[in-house]
């Protein structure tokens, strides 16, 4: 487990220097049901003939690759950074440091 903490001094590339961001742990969408390849899917599964495309099950990694977001605090703007492969993150809030 990798414990990050809530705020980190990284270069921010809008305010060219160096600022105090916010770490966000990194969550995808939903995925939309209007994409191309979503409809082609359906409109491919619809009517007789069962399942038309392999179900995958092979399953090979047992951790995902953790992504962060950098918040900066002088311009709110975003920047993604890719820590690798983690099989948990915990970012520090105030509450865990109390505890602690």
């Amino acid at each position: 487990m990798v414990v990050l903490p809530n705020t980190k001094y990284s270069y921010c590339k809008k305010c060219k220097i160096h600022t105090k961001k916010r770490i966000y742990e990194y969550k995808s969408g939903k995925a939309t049901l209007k994409v191309q390849g979503k409809r082609r899917y359906d409109r491919k599964q619809r009517g007789f003939g069962g399942q038309t495309k392999p179900i995958f099950r092979k399953k090979a990694k047992t951790t995902k690759k953790i992504t962060i977001k950098l918040l900066c605090d002088k311009c709110e703007t975003y920047s993604v950074c890719n820590l690798g492969r983690i099989k948990k993150i915990e970012i520090e809030s105030k509450q865990n440091k109390l505890e602690k």
